[in-house]
């Protein structure tokens, strides 16, 4: 028991070279991209067939299955955060003891919220909702699928972040990536087979369950110790519920201040206004993909090292993650940012490219700096302080919701962009102090380990592109500087250990493991 119990650990330490960093980003960068892709496709095809009353309602459902993580109070995360620190400190005996409790806490909230769910299904579809008479009965039903849902979803998530603790998001996606996809395709199948809401609905609940299945037993197959009498540990549930309500916290925090920018241009603005607002913003949000994918390898991995006191290789890995970050989100902001009338033009039309382009080149301007957030986010989730940025977005929430206030009565929706555009970049910033004074990075080595070269290559990119702006060549500034950026980058901003990381990006790269920091032992 106690080899394959090693064996397991060593997963995790092969999941924190370089190569393996590499192929985890893009593991999950797959996975998130593929399903969207699948739902573009499959959506049209499905409010054909429900019509726009039923899409709306299987639309609440996908808001709910794709954000259930608020409801399960952050414990699938206290899952991967805390089975990492076991790898990392090489105490296996703890890994029953706590994914068993995170199962049992996961159990109640999630059978409290399905009961709570289904006793005011009728209330919320005849009361909240501005449900169709003819579409009521239809949709109490539906809603009390859903509630049979939680608990799934709930126990999947810890069942999940125990597989994440592990580095194992090849298996995590190998069953996400299909359950996501049938997300979109099943609403297809349940209307040729002739379901109504609730059947296709049930559908989705059904593939939700097999996802389940599929990751409780692969958490057994990487982990044997597992296979034991559940334990339920008293001692840990104190732990466990102090992190993952701060969890929770942050991300109440966080669905409000991303929503009170439209909010407040709704309320003294107008709704259209709502709209050349709303589409840029998130059309620039979705470029999040990219700091997303590598988020979820970073967090286990800064509490497997940080659990096991390895604060070089620490350093080396916030580094490399800020550099990789700015070298590929920014470089499209950018682009999006000079094309900005252009690309709406093109997506949304000529009204949208005159009413929209400032907000989405201010807008770009704050998601560049906030594409690294997930750096220092995610190394202080992993330290342990999950308190910190709750406690920044309580006084965030009061102070930014007063400047956008002022952007809208002064400035219109563009003074709202800047307002949310400089609430982005405070909140990059004070985590990256965060993290020097509650942690131990060393900003200033940061700076001089290639944060600087970084921000000075994609300020040239800038420069140039503004240059050539000016002569109504921006077409022919971004084919020339792109290549120049690149080459800049490859040569002077990264090190070869990290050059190294970029190749195993390419498909067919080789074999060879090469590590994201430094040999020093040499």
């Amino acid at each position: 028991m106690t080899q394959k119990i090693d064996n397991g650990n060593s997963l995790a330490e092969a999941g924190l070279k370089g190569r393996a960093i590499a192929r985890n980003t893009a593991v999950n960068f797959a996975g998130l991209v593929l399903p969207l892709a699948v739902g573009l496709a499959a959506i049209p095809s499905v409010v054909h067939g429900l019509g726009v009353a039923r899409f709306g309602i299987l639309s609440l459902v996908w808001v709910v299955f794709g954000y259930f993580g608020l409801f399960d109070l952050g414990m699938g995360r206290a899952t991967t955060k805390y089975i990492a620190e076991a790898l990392g400190r090489k105490e296996f005996e703890k890994l029953p003891a706590y994914l068993w409790t995170t199962l049992g806490l996961q159990s109640g909230a999630g059978l409290t919220a399905a009961a709570v769910l289904a006793l005011a299904a009728p209330f919320i579809v005849e009361r909240l909702l501005n449900i169709p008479a003819e579409l009521v009965d239809e949709s109490i039903r539906t809603m009390k699928l859903v509630a049979i849902s939680l608990p799934v979803m709930f126990l999947s998530s810890s069942f999940r972040g125990s597989l994440e603790a592990g580095q194992r998001f090849d298996l995590v996606n190998a069953v996400k990536v299909p359950v996501n996809i049938l997300f979109y395709l099943l609403p297809l199948v349940g209307l040729w087979l002739g379901f109504d809401l609730p059947g296709i609905v049930l559908l989705l609940v059904l593939s939700r369950a097999a996802a389940l299945a599929a990751w409780a037993w692969l958490a057994f197959s990487v982990y044997p110790i597992l296979r034991t009498r559940p334990v339920f540990s008293k001692g840990y549930v104190r732990r466990l519920f102090s992190y993952s309500l701060w969890l929770t916290l942050s991300g109440i925090f966080y669905s409000i201040t991303s929503s009170v920018d439209r909010l407040i241009i709704g309320v003294f603005l107008t709704v259209e206004a709502v709209a050349y607002y709303s589409a840029p913003y998130e059309a620039i949000s979705r470029i999040g993909v990219i700091p997303g994918s590598l988020s979820m390898v970073l967090f286990p991995a800064f509490s497997y090292l940080d659990a096991n006191d390895e604060q070089g290789r620490i350093d080396k890995i916030f580094s490399g993650s800020v550099k990789f970050l700015l070298l590929t989100t920014g470089p499209l902001l950018v682009l999006l940012g000079f094309f900005a009338r252009e690309f709406l033009g093109l997506w949304l039309g000529a009204d949208f490219a005159a009413r929209s382009t400032f907000v989405v080149q201010i807008l770009a301007a704050g998601f560049l700096i906030n594409s690294v957030i997930a750096v220092p986010n995610n190394y202080l989730l992993g330290i342990g302080r999950a308190d910190l940025a709750a406690k920044y977005q309580a006084v965030e929430l009061v102070i930014f919701s007063g400047l956008m206030w002022l952007g809208a009565r002064f400035g219109l929706i563009g003074g709202v962009a800047a307002a949310a555009s400089l609430r982005l970049i405070s909140f990059t910033l004070v985590l990256f102090w965060f993290s020097s004074t509650a942690g131990r990075i060393k900003l200033s080595a940061v700076w001089s380990g290639g944060l600087s070269q970084a921000l000075k290559a994609l300020a040239g990119l800038v420069a140039g592109l503004a240059v050539f702006s000016l002569f109504d060549l921006k077409i022919a500034g971004a084919v020339i500087l792109f290549p120049l950026f690149i080459f800049y980058a490859w040569t002077r901003v990264l090190d070869a250990p990290e050059r190294g990381f970029f190749r195993s990006l390419l498909p067919g790269a080789g074999r060879q493991e090469i590590r994201l920091e430094e040999k020093t032992d040499r």
